[in-house]
């Protein structure tokens, strides 16, 4: 479903972490993070997902190189990882690998922005009726939004928070956590990983 696209020049970035062999991947130049503007990212899905993680759009490090939550200082992965879903820490090069844990990623938005904050409450919206088919279709046990704010204005739920929300999204459970940015200073890497963790204990608990 997915495409692995890798940029053809710019700096080598060099992944580690625990469990994580070295390896080094080219970084966007300027140039390329420029071209990346509005470029659609295509989703990691399969069918009868335990979760669908929903962000928000993707940033221009991501549709640069065709990974999710690429950009370095993104949390995603590592919180993935401290929250029990993945037996060690992925790359995000290494996105393929989520189907086989029951794991997949698409966004509420589809173009690429260089902040989210430069979507619309409209893109929102339709993103939202977009998200719907799709869990329609792929039927996931639980769809995980990344992202209060884009939750809230996407679903028109003002008052919503982070956790389980009391609303299905068609055959789904909802959940919201926070967005994993490094900008997000609310939340630490270990209170992000805590979050990820109180919805990996609802999936295992059924």
């Amino acid at each position: 479903m997915n495409d692995r696209r890798r940029p053809a020049g710019g700096r080598p970035e060099t992944a580690t972490g625990p469990g994580v062999p070295a390896r080094r991947h080219p970084r966007p130049s300027r140039e390329q993070l420029a071209a990346a503007a509005d470029r659609l990212l295509p989703d990691v899905i399969a069918p009868g997902l335990d979760v669908l993680f929903v962000g928000i759009n993707p940033g221009l490090w991501s549709a640069a190189t065709g990974w999710h939550f690429a950009r370095p200082g993104n949390r995603f992965w590592p919180a993935l990882h401290r929250g029990g879903f993945t037996p060690r820490l992925l790359h995000p090069s290494e996105q393929d690998e989520l189907p086989a844990l029951g794991l997949g990623i698409t966004n509420m938005v589809a173009r690429a922005s260089a902040r989210a904050d430069e979507l619309t409450a409209e893109e929102l919206v339709d993103g939202a009726r977009v998200l719907t088919g799709k869990v329609a279709q792929h039927r996931p046990r639980w769809v995980a939004v990344v992202g209060v704010t884009a939750y809230r204005i996407g679903f028109a739920r003002p008052k919503a928070g982070f956790g389980p929300q009391p609303e299905t999204l068609g055959p789904a459970r909802l959940w919201v956590l926070p967005n994993p940015s490094g900008l997000n200073a609310h939340f630490t890497p270990e209170t992000l990983g805590a979050a990820f963790g109180e919805l990996r204990a609802a999936v295992v608990a059924g």
